[in-house]
């Protein structure tokens, strides 16, 4: 997984991941890595979603 991926690519490889998982494609040693995984980017995806919430109230506060 690269350090820093954009929004979307990072949904896609989240949706990846629980489907693997819903589905019983993951043995448990893979199981534990994907979730490692899935765990860094719903906190990118969280980061990146506050970051935008905070800029957005940044420039509407900005325009009163």
């Amino acid at each position: 997984m690269p350090k820093e991926q954009k929004y979307e690519a990072a949904m896609r490889q989240l949706e990846d991941i629980a489907a693997k998982m819903e589905n019983g494609e993951l043995d448990i040693d893979s199981l534990s890595e994907q979730l490692k995984t899935a765990q860094k980017l719903i906190k990118q995806c969280k980061d990146k979603l506050t970051k935008t919430d905070e800029d957005i109230r940044k420039i509407l506060g900005a325009e009163n």
